[in-house]
């Protein structure tokens, strides 16, 4: 029986071609903006290795939006080609190529993670040396060391409607199939719907339908720039430390269904110091995924299971109980970008090897398959041995 897990699933006019997700993971290895064959050959291996969607690390709309000097950006055109690239060998591999688009606010402008993650005072901006400005909903800094950033005034935002509508055009032109909305880990959209980022008075602060506006308009603009037969993420974060809940998120994630999001990816945290890929003592396997099946269930919406899915088993079994409608995976793909392909066997898939590329599985497959026969006869040699 096939597992779930290598399921097909339609999406709008993209099929994938099973439930397995390359979540989007920042590698800091871009240089003003552009990527390099790094990114090909780091996103490559994931559709070798049989991922049915892969995404693009966090793609800056604004370059006042990096959270580091070495983010990827799509706020100008000279950015689509070297994606071209990526996008073009992804699906030639049969992955569905995605890209998540986002803008790090008031988290922006700080040094790389293993160099200690902490925000420059000053730096050159990273489109062209430019001065770097931090902004955000309000006047308050994200921790007691960083910038402060300044307050963005109605024109602010509109002009970031305008970059994420054409950040989205260029991720259109650039081959990509599937985009998502980065409202989660306390950047800028996030910061706009958390009441401890957001103590605005105007109509873009204060109650939870005020704090949603300026996300909303964001995701409006999104989805009227890409193309209706594409389908739309958005990643948030169901809860947070700074007063966020999941009954705040179901609202959300109600008027994100309403305004043509197909799938909400389900992660937390971001509003404090700690790295949201550090979850704190001893977290379960599977820690968020019951954001997802909440969100799934009260809402009928599409959603994506994030958070250690680390074996075949218990992805499946997600699946199989409708807590989500794909599993996204991230350091578990980093120590085995073949994790699909042994999925694949432990689930006992027919054809199991298809999963890669035939001068990968051709091969493997008969190293499986002599490694099983000479282990029967080895065990049958040795029932017929004299006693």
């Amino acid at each position: 029986m096939q597992a779930k897990l290598f399921s097909p699933l339609q999406l709008r006019g993209v099929t994938l071609k099973n439930r397995i997700v390359l979540a989007p993971m920042l590698t800091y290895s871009a240089r003003n903006g552009f990527i390099s064959d790094w990114h090909l050959v780091h996103l490559g291996k994931f559709a070798v290795g049989g991922v049915g969607l892969v995404f693009m690390e966090s793609t800056k709309v604004d370059p006042r939006g990096c959270t580091t000097p070495n983010d990827p950006g799509l706020w100008k055109d000279d950015f689509i080609e070297p994606l071209r690239r990526v996008t073009a060998f992804l699906r030639q591999h049969g992955a569905a190529a995605g890209i998540q688009l986002g803008h790090s606010g008031r988290k922006a402008r700080n040094s790389l993670p293993w160099q200690g993650r902490a925000p420059l005072a000053e730096a050159p901006g990273v489109d062209h040396g430019e001065a770097w400005e931090i902004i955000g909903p309000s006047a308050i800094a994200h921790t007691a060391g960083a910038s402060v950033p300044r307050a963005m005034t109605p024109a602010d935002m509109r002009d970031q409607v305008r970059r994420w509508s054409e950040a989205t055009k260029r991720a259109h032109a650039a081959g990509f199939d599937v985009l998502e909305i980065h409202a989660a880990h306390g950047y800028l959209l996030h910061q706009f719907l958390s009441p401890a980022a957001n103590q605005r008075t105007d109509a873009f602060g204060g109650s939870l339908e005020n704090r949603m506006r300026f996300p909303l308009e964001i995701v409006s603009a999104v989805r009227a720039a890409w193309p209706q037969d594409k389908p739309l993420f958005c990643r948030i974060s169901a809860t947070d430390e700074a007063g966020w809940t999941i009954a705040d998120s179901l609202r959300f994630a109600q008027c994100l269904k309403a305004h043509g999001v197909d799938i909400v990816d389900c992660s937390a945290g971001g509003m404090t110091a700690r790295s949201v890929a550090d979850p704190g003592p001893s977290p379960s396997y599977g820690y968020q995924v019951p954001y997802a099946e909440t969100i799934r269930r009260e809402l009928d919406i599409g959603t994506m299971a994030v958070g250690l899915i680390i074996h075949a088993e218990q992805a499946e079994t997600i699946l199989q109980a409708g807590q989500a409608d794909l599993v996204a995976l991230g350091r578990e793909l980093l120590y085995n970008p073949h994790w699909a392909l042994d999925a694949a066997a432990k689930l006992d898939q027919q054809d199991a090897y298809a999963t890669v590329p035939a001068n990968y599985g051709y091969w493997l497959e008969k190293r499986a398959n002599a490694g099983f026969a000479r282990c029967l006869s080895t065990w049958q040699s040795g029932r017929q041995a004299p006693r």
